[in-house]
């Protein structure tokens, strides 16, 4: 019997490079989007890739638990510092929405 193969054919001493890597390291694809004028590069994050942390989603101001498919979303000249978790139906609807949060009265106000 021969020993189990950890890589596949042709991948060379490192694995996957990120250029090749076409779902992402943390799961899900990324494609670009414009959006008021501007070009956002945006991430579908699976719910097993999001573990071990909640964001605040900034279209509805509501948190989104550790588990929950998302989408990460940042403007292509910005860093990292610069990417937000979105809701995938917060993302979907941004062009409905005003461009004030409406915060109900027992919202945290972060």
């Amino acid at each position: 019997m021969s020993p189990r193969r950890n890589r596949p054919k042709g991948a060379g001493p490192s694995g996957r490079s990120a250029e090749a890597d076409g779902a992402g390291r943390y799961g899900g694809l990324q494609s670009s989007e414009s959006w008021r004028g501007e070009d956002w590069n945006v991430r579908h994050v699976a719910g097993a890739s999001a573990q071990g942390k909640s964001y605040r989603c900034p279209g509805c101001d509501q948190l989104i638990p550790d588990g929950v498919p998302h989408v990460v979303a940042w403007q292509a000249h910005a860093g990292v510092d610069d990417r937000r978790h979105w809701h995938k139906s917060c993302w979907s609807a941004k062009d409905r929405r005003t461009t004030r949060v409406q915060r109900s009265r027992n919202a945290p106000r972060f």
